[in-house]
């Protein structure tokens, strides 16, 4: 089951450039319902009690135009737990991430935090 997550407190910054998912043989992945390669990036996550976290999260099809620093918009975010071989933890996938649209509150956010996003 997905979890959905509530973004209305949360801001994101590309933590890596988007890179396609391989599987364990270094094949390209796949999504099972569409087809559609599945890709992705870290997110530094801001907003939360415990500061800062990055988390690594999935996307189907390419995210055009994020570079690392970038604030984001995130839509669709969930998370979902998962156990394989006696190892488990949480799996994230976003129905879409794109740039932060210009005079938007992650763009602002991002850029008045020394050290975090602006342009590079």
């Amino acid at each position: 089951m997905r979890l959905p997550i509530d973004l209305s407190n949360l801001t994101f910054i590309a933590g890596s450039d988007p890179a396609g998912v391989l599987d364990m043989e270094r094949r390209p992945r796949a999504d099972k319902a569409t087809g559609e390669l599945l890709w992705g990036l870290d997110l530094v996550v801001l907003g939360g009690e415990d500061g800062a976290e990055v988390w690594p999260v999935r996307v189907v099809g390419e995210p055009k135009g994020i570079r690392t620093g970038q604030a984001l918009r995130v839509q669709g975010l969930t998370a979902m737990t998962w156990e394989i071989d006696g190892r488990h933890g949480i799996s994230f996938r976003a129905r879409s991430i794109e740039p932060a649209g210009q005079g938007s509150s992650a763009k602002s956010a991002a850029v008045s935090r020394p050290g975090i996003g602006g342009d590079f």
